[in-house]
């Protein structure tokens, strides 16, 4: 199963910002304006505390120039995970485009007035959500998440605000280095990346395909 690349408009170092995050919100707003499906979708992975790893697909719900933002349980696997093991790895691919960024980085908790402020915007049934669900943990069977849903309802009844539960919040990656990788044909693609130097400037550098 082959699939070869157009040999499209490469990625030239002239073709970058100064800086990744500038760099990042172009080719986000260049995907999102395409009509892709979720282009904030992208796979986080962890590892525990023994360097055993996990993946999972989440939302990127903000980023900036301090990093990219998810939120989850803090109970759950990737919560304790990024507790334990503060590193992080994310991919955000956009396969019709022929695009890819790869974020390393240590990973920390979002400050609670920004998790408040994100939470009271979310619907209100995913504000439930994550009163209901203990995110990673075994359920006996569905009725058990069902029951617990029906459960929050009661406690914040129709018209009353639902409050950020404790045990959840935001995730930030914080990048040390940040890679734009373009396909191109022959599978000579093209592969940038923004790395934070040990005097904490940032340098650009190509990497071999």
């Amino acid at each position: 199963m082959r699939n070869e690349y157009a040999d499209r408009r490469g990625l030239d170092r002239a073709d970058l910002a100064a800086d990744w995050h500038t760099q990042f919100d172009r080719w986000f707003r260049e995907a999102a304006a395409t009509g892709l499906a979720e282009p904030n979708a992208m796979v986080l992975a962890t590892a525990d505390a023994a360097g055993r790893p996990s993946t999972r697909t989440v939302l990127l719900k903000g980023y900036d120039e301090r990093g990219f933002v998810c939120y989850t349980n803090y109970g759950s696997r990737k919560g304790t995970e990024a507790r334990d093991n503060p590193y992080a790895s994310l991919l955000l691919p956009w396969y019709p485009l022929h695009r890819q960024v790869v974020v390393c980085g240590s990973v920390r908790p979002v400050d609670r007035a920004e998790t408040e402020a994100y939470f009271a915007g979310r619907p209100r049934n995913a504000q439930l959500g994550a009163w209901a669900s203990p995110q990673s943990r075994v359920l006996p069977d569905r009725s058990a998440l069902d029951d617990a849903y029906r459960a929050a309802e009661r406690r914040f009844p129709a018209g009353t605000p639902v409050p950020a539960p404790p045990h959840w919040g935001g995730l930030r990656v914080i990048p040390e280095s940040v890679e734009f990788w373009q396909g191109r044909a022959g599978r000579l693609h093209d592969r940038l990346r923004y790395r934070r130097a040990d005097g904490g400037e940032w340098i650009i550098e190509r990497l071999a395909p």
